[in-house]
């Protein structure tokens, strides 16, 4: 049973991090594949995703889930609040039966910082940037921890967008992200202050967890 991670943040909330091994007929065994999904591993993606909401919490009906319109998966009678996330061999998920919860997992990768100026405040920006161009002049090594940076902040504003569900967010403008504090390495695990600016001001925080493959970054707030 390759459970990576797990984290009970609280009495009614879990999470939980899959490190996919198994065939697709595992899960099929347990979880009812809801929608066609050609691409054999994304169904399994897919599958493994729908299998941790069962595996966090055993009474969990995924036989009920609904899609809305922004694509956003929830349940009609919000029994549970939920968020999936997958990226390569590696499927996530976040269950709360009194919070409004986000979860994003990301492989660092070049292509991030490719595309960082889309995503990215003017202000984010600036930040991360100087103080990559200053740390790299007398360690070449911090372009490593420069990537990773990029893809926490990457992975916060798509937790935050999966937790608002109503699609349509400007992620550079409406979430606004903290970059982790100036140093030579990125800690194992910590937490990042938010700003969610579209139809209110929010603020939040996100915690994030680096594995050595992968960063894992989740939200989780109060109804309201």
């Amino acid at each position: 049973m390759p459970l990576f991670y797990q984290h009970n943040i609280n009495a009614s909330t879990k999470l939980g991090l899959w490190h996919i091994a198994e065939p697709e007929d595992f899960f099929l065994a347990q979880v009812p594949l809801q929608q066609e999904i050609s691409h054999p591993h994304k169904r399994l993606q897919h599958l493994a995703g729908r299998y941790l909401l069962r595996f966090l919490f055993p009474e969990f009906p995924h036989e009920l889930i609904e899609i809305a319109s922004t694509r956003k998966p929830f349940l009609p009678d919000e029994a549970f609040h939920f968020s999936i996330s997958h990226c390569g061999n590696y499927a996530a998920a976040i269950v709360s039966r009194s919070h409004r919860v986000g979860i994003d997992i990301e492989i660092p990768t070049f292509k991030v910082a490719r595309v960082r100026h889309k995503f990215l405040h003017t202000q984010e920006l600036s930040i991360i940037e100087n103080e990559n161009n200053a740390l790299s002049a007398a360690n070449p090594a911090t372009e490593a921890v420069f990537l990773r940076k990029l893809t926490l902040l990457w992975s916060a504003k798509e937790a935050v967008f999966k937790w608002y569900g109503n699609g349509e967010v400007d992620f550079s403008d409406q979430i606004r992200v903290q970059p982790p504090e100036s140093m030579l390495s990125i800690p194992g695990e910590g937490n990042m202050k938010g700003m969610f600016l579209k139809e209110q001001r929010l603020s939040l925080v996100l915690p994030f967890v680096n594995f050595k493959e992968i960063c894992l970054v989740w939200v989780m707030t109060l109804p309201v």
